[in-house]
């Protein structure tokens, strides 16, 4: 087909294309082509993140050699931080406030320090996976990986911390009295779940943060209050054993799951904390968190995976 110009020229027309009138969408199935960054599904999301397994490794373990890199003690800051923040609490709570309610000695400073160190595990991952996504623009949108590498990858770096932290939490269990025993075996499946627990509540932090970057701001104040109500420094049956509360409040506290996984820590290493300070089925509860969070988490972030480091 052929027109002439103004000028007489004479100029070709291109002949019709069989792809004429179909619309984007049918055009992408013609072709074979998918959207950019489109969210796969959730079995094959699952299969990606686990191809990436070196690269989640190897980027916590970057973080955590990095994060104290231009401190002269370098990577004792790791085990310092804690206990000194177990050091303060103990002068306030258990010196000035006389927190341990009646608790001896050899069982309270332990207690004390698994109490701080366990939370901290948890106020780590999430005050991380807050920033995850969003402190980290440049990489997620120069390459192509399952997002939620980044939070699983910020809460695996808090576990590695946490284990730096358990070699000094066993010496002070020593020191006090509390010596290696099959209990201690205990440790491994509750830190287990609660690690699941925590990569279910940084995925989550993950993709608020994602959106809300002054989240970061306001987590320091909601982490703090459930340190307080999660009995870090103090007994929680203890506490309330002479206030007129319900007794649907104690079981709240003690359910609460940080207090779930620190009980259970301080049951299998600490001789005088006894069954007796832990709630009903406390196993099942630490598991059903663990389940519960993990999996809503997961599938939470997984939903917004397309619009990570967009707008």
């Amino acid at each position: 087909m052929s027109d002439t110009t103004h000028d007489g020229a004479v100029a070709t027309s291109a002949p019709p294309s069989p792809d004429d009138g179909l619309t984007p969408a049918q055009l992408a199935a013609k072709y074979g082509l998918s959207v950019s960054g489109a969210r796969p599904g959730l079995i094959e999301y699952v299969r990606q993140l686990w191809g990436r397994r070196h690269f989640i490794l190897a980027f916590s373990q970057a973080k955590l050699t990095a994060q104290y890199s231009q401190a002269k003690l370098g990577q004792l800051w790791q085990v310092a931080t804690p206990l000194l923040n177990a050091l303060v609490y103990f002068l306030i709570f258990g010196l000035i406030l006389e927190a341990d309610r009646g608790m001896e000695r050899e069982v309270y400073v332990p207690f004390l320090v698994t109490g701080v160190f366990v939370f901290t595990f948890t106020q780590s991952s999430v005050m991380a996976g807050v920033r995850s996504i969003s402190g980290n623009l440049g990489l997620v949108r120069a390459l192509h990986f399952p997002r939620a590498s980044l939070p699983i990858s910020f809460a695996l770096q808090q576990l590695q911390q946490l284990l730096f932290s358990m070699i000094v939490l066993v010496i002070i269990a020593v020191a006090f009295g509390s010596y290696p025993s099959l209990s201690w075996l205990l440790v491994v499946p509750a830190l287990a779940v609660q690690f699941v627990f925590n990569i279910g509540l940084a995925l989550i932090m993950a993709r608020l943060g994602s959106k809300t970057p002054d989240l970061a701001q306001l987590m320091p104040f909601v982490m703090r209050t459930w340190m307080y109500a999660s009995g870090v420094m103090f007994s929680i049956p203890a506490m309330l054993a002479d206030k007129d509360l319900p007794g649907w409040v104690t079981d709240v506290l003690q359910w609460n799951p940080a207090a779930v996984y620190m009980d259970l820590i301080r049951f299998g290493l600490i001789d005088g904390y006894g069954s007796e300070n832990l709630p009903p089925h406390v196993w099942g509860v630490a598991l059903g968190w663990a389940l519960l969070v993990g999996l809503v988490g997961f599938v939470y972030f997984w939903k917004a995976e397309e619009r990570y480091g967009r707008g």
